[in-house]
C-alpha cells in the first residue's frame, strides 16, 4: 500500500526536494530515503523526473563530478516553483480532509 501511496505523490515529493535545491537522481532517491520513504528504484524516480522535464516544471543539465562520470542535475523552473507551491496546497487540504476522516476510526491491528 505505502508503494502504490508513494507511486500517487513522488512528483510532488520530488518537486519539494527540488525547492531545497537542484540536484541529481541518487541524490534526490537518497534524500527520499534518508525522509522515510526507503530505497526508491530508478524504474520509478527517472520515469517522475522525465514526466516533470515533459511538463517544464524541472529543466536537466548535465555537469562533471568529483567522484566519477558526469551527473544529470534537475532543477525546478519558475512553472515549476508555482506548480509546487499550488500542489502542496492541494495536498494540505486533502491532508485535512483524511485527518478529519480518520480521526475519529480506532483501527485495531491485527
Amino acid at each position: 500500500m505505502r508503494q502504490q501511496w508513494l507511486h500517487g505523490f513522488l512528483d510532488l515529493c520530488l518537486l519539494c526536494l527540488l525547492l531545497e535545491r537542484r540536484d541529481y537522481g541518487v541524490g534526490l532517491a537518497q534524500r527520499l530515503a534518508r525522509s522515510g520513504f526507503g530505497d526508491i528504484p530508478g524504474g520509478t524516480l527517472y520515469p517522475s523526473l522525465l514526466r516533470l522535464e515533459k511538463q517544464s516544471l524541472v529543466r536537466a543539465d548535465w555537469a562533471a563530478s568529483d567522484v566519477g562520470p558526469r551527473r544529470k542535475y534537475y532543477e525546478l523552473t519558475a512553472e515549476g516553483r508555482a506548480a509546487a507551491a499550488e500542489r502542496v496546497a492541494v495536498w494540505r487540504e486533502f491532508r485535512d480532509v483524511m485527518d478529519r476522516m480518520t480521526a475519529a476510526t480506532e483501527v485495531e491491528r491485527p
